[in-house]
Parts: C-alpha cells; sequence; structure tokens
C-alpha cells in the first residue's frame, strides 16, 4: 500500500480544466441517478421520497470529495488516475443495489455500506498523498478524517439493524458527514488550487442530473409505440429541461466570475459554500423533477393514451415534479445568493410560484399539469433574461471573463 501511494501525482495548476477522464468518471454517477429515480417510482409515497433522498446525499458526497481532489491534482494522471478508476467498481455496485436497499434482506445494503467505506477510505488515502508540502491542507484533512469517520458508524448500524433503524440512522450518518465537510472548511479551509476547473466540474454535473429527466422520457414510454399525448409529453419534457438548463446558465456565468474574481481564503469558502453546498438542491430538484415526468409519461404510454391524458397525477407525483422544480429554483437563489450576493425578487418569489401551482398540477390532468410547469418556466426564462440576471450584480471583471460552462 505503501509504495502504490508513492505514485505519480501532479499538482493542478490556476488554469486546470477538467479533464475527459473525470467526465467518464462521472458515468457512474449517470448509472445511479438513474437507479434512484427507478426506486422512487416503483415505490412512490411520501416516505419513498425522503429514502431517495438520503441515497442520493451519500452520492453527492461521494461525488463531491472526487470533484474536490481533481482540483487539487489531476485526476488523469498517475495515482489518482489508478485510484479513481478503482472505486469506479464500488461506485458501480452501491448504484445497482439502491432499489433494494430499503427491503429486509440485509445483502444490499450491506453491499452498498462497504462500497461507500471503500470509496471514501480511497479518496483520504489519495487526498494525504496529493496534499503533500501543505500543511494547511493536512490539517484540515485531519479534522475531516476525524469527524467523517464517526458517521460511519451510524452508516454500519443502519446496515445490520435495518427495518424502522435504517433511516435515522443513516440519516444521521449524512448530517454527521456534511458537518465534518463543514467544520473542517470552517476551521482550516479546503484551499482551491482552480476556479475554472471547479466552475466547469459543477456546471456538467447539473447537466448529468438534468439529463436524467431526459432519460425518464425512455423508461416511462419502455418499448411501447409512441402515441400523440406521449408526444407531446415529450416535448414538454425537453421545454422544462432546456429551460431549468438556461436559467442555471444564466446564473453560473456571473457565479463564475465572482469566484474567479476572489482570491485566498475567501475564495476556498465562496467554492464550499456556493458550490459543495448550494449545489445539491439543484441536483434533488432535478431527480424529483423526473419522478414526476415519469409518472406523466408512463400512463400515455402503457395505457389508452386519450384516455390517460386526462387523468390526474397522484399526490406524491404532483409533489415531486412541482416541488422537484421549486426546490431546483430555491437552490439557484442559494447558489446566487452565496456566489453574487445579490437576488432579484422575481428569483426570491420563482420557488413559491411553483409551489403555489402545485395544487393545480396535482387536479389537472398530468399532461396538462406538466405544460403549465413548461409555460411557467419558459416565462421564467424570458423575464431573466430581460431583467433578472442579467442585470443582477457582476464582479468589476465580469466582461472580460470566459463563461465557465463553455469550453
Amino acid at each position: 500500500m505503501g509504495r502504490f501511494l508513492r505514485g505519480r501525482v501532479e499538482t493542478t495548476k490556476e488554469m486546470h480544466r477538467t479533464t475527459r477522464y473525470e467526465i467518464f468518471f462521472d458515468l457512474v454517477f449517470v448509472f445511479a441517478l438513474t437507479r434512484i429515480t427507478a426506486y422512487m417510482a416503483a415505490h412512490a409515497s411520501p416516505l419513498t421520497l425522503l429514502k431517495g433522498l438520503v441515497v442520493l446525499l451519500l452520492l453527492w458526497i461521494s461525488w463531491l470529495i472526487y470533484a474536490w481532489l481533481g482540483n487539487q491534482a489531476r485526476a488523469d494522471i498517475g495515482l489518482i488516475r489508478a485510484g479513481t478508476t478503482a472505486v469506479m467498481g464500488p461506485i458501480f455496485l452501491i448504484a445497482v443495489v439502491i432499489p433494494n436497499v430499503w427491503e429486509p434482506s440485509p445483502g444490499p445494503r450491506l453491499i452498498l455500506v462497504l462500497s461507500y467505506l471503500v470509496v471514501r477510505v480511497v479518496h483520504l488515502a489519495l487526498y494525504r498523498r496529493a496534499a503533500e508540502g501543505d500543511r494547511r491542507l493536512h490539517r484540515t484533512l485531519r479534522i475531516y478524517t476525524a469527524i467523517t469517520a464517526l458517521s460511519w458508524i451510524p452508516l454500519v448500524l443502519g446496515a445490520v439493524l435495518g427495518g424502522d433503524a435504517q433511516l435515522p440512522l443513516w440519516t444521521a450518518a449524512v448530517v454527521v458527514d456534511f458537518a465534518g465537510g463543514l467544520i473542517a472548511s470552517t476551521l482550516s479551509g479546503w484551499p482551491l488550487r482552480s476556479s475554472e476547473h471547479f466552475t466547469e466540474r459543477h456546471a456538467l454535473v447539473v447537466i448529468i442530473a438534468l439529463g436524467e429527466t431526459l432519460i425518464s422520457v425512455g423508461t416511462g414510454i419502455g418499448s411501447e409505440m409512441i402515441n400523440g399525448p406521449a408526444l407531446l409529453a415529450t416535448v414538454l419534457t425537453l421545454v422544462v429541461t432546456v429551460s431549468l438548463f438556461r436559467l442555471y446558465m444564466l446564473n453560473s456565468v456571473a457565479a463564475g466570475e465572482a469566484l474567479m474574481t476572489e482570491q485566498g481564503p475567501r475564495r476556498d469558502r465562496l467554492a464550499a459554500n456556493a458550490y459543495s453546498g448550494g449545489h445539491f438542491a439543484l441536483i434533488a430538484g432535478t431527480i424529483y423533477l423526473a419522478l414526476g415526468v415519469h409518472a406523466v409519461i408512463a400512463p400515455l404510454a402503457h395505457h389508452e393514451p386519450w384516455a390517460a391524458a386526462g387523468s390526474r397525477l397522484p399526490w406524491t407525483s404532483a409533489a415531486a415534479m412541482y416541488g422537484g422544480v421549486a426546490l431546483y429554483l430555491a437552490g439557484e437563489v442559494l447558489f446566487r445568493g452565496l456566489s453574487v450576493r445579490s437576488v432579484t425578487p422575481a428569483q426570491l418569489l420563482a420557488p413559491a410560484v411553483a409551489l403555489a401551482l402545485l395544487p393545480a398540477g396535482r387536479y389537472l390532468p398530468g399532461l396538462v399539469a406538466l405544460g403549465l410547469l413548461a409555460a411557467f418556466l419558459v416565462v421564467l426564462v424570458g423575464y431573466e433574461r430581460g431583467f433578472g440576471a442579467g442585470r443582477g450584480a457582476n464582479p468589476p471583471a465580469a466582461s472580460t471573463r470566459r463563461d465557465p460552462g463553455k469550453r
């Protein structure tokens, strides 16, 4: 093990960009997101939505820690590439067993926990190697390791005990884990070496999550012959997805410029808060939206299409679709507020409007409910382009910076 950890490590530079290998690494997360949506769609209930969120938090932590590692040292060279490749196997196993981890049989949840621990231990070993010569980062890692290791106790206990104890124990585990990252950031800080890499990595993971909404169209339709209502729902889903992407890009440009303008510990805190923290709401919102879209399209494809077009969504599915968009929009507010420190009244009101439309979405036919959501987002994008994010308070150097979402 000691000889292995002496492999080549190349520290990143300020202008480092996301590597193709990191995009390849994200493929296992794409698969994992589809498995979470599949689990929630098969057992749609408020409790299922909460269980799916807990598993999503574990996956988000797994992605996040390797995004920070790739910012410290190149992910496509030497030791970091070897270690990252090795953990793709455990992450893939986690994705495979996700739909079964809440069942009485302990096997799937033990596979998930053991695989997750491998992912975490390998990451800590790689990060310590990449941090050689950086006393501040070593201090941060010591604090983080001491706290995050505590979160593994309720995680293992939840896997062993199962039943009613599993959800509260796993919830406690993710809370302690996130607290560990926050405490380490506050007491010592996570040095950010390349702001361009960091903004690009997070933009790509948002695109991956939005892709899950489009994938839900395929899983909803399956191999059935396409029909008029299903085709219309497909187009509306694309409109919703494009609108959410446009809203993110309108905000991410100013946020990326703010991150590039900051220096030292202020930049480190901005990255940890606005990106590592703020982006989770965006990811969770898109997963819930995908669940709602699946609930709209599946009946259209598998039942009498015109009869199904007039059927209402169950409360859980309607709440997932409209609540997911509200959560995404709230994440945009948090992201922009923490980065640019300027949020327009319309941006603050947008999540509340999405929730206010929920009762209408529940009592309207599912296809109409999806159309209402698409219309709301198109109007919101039009407003933001004309009066919102484009006129927000941007850093002084904004006009000279590149769009961090473009290569």
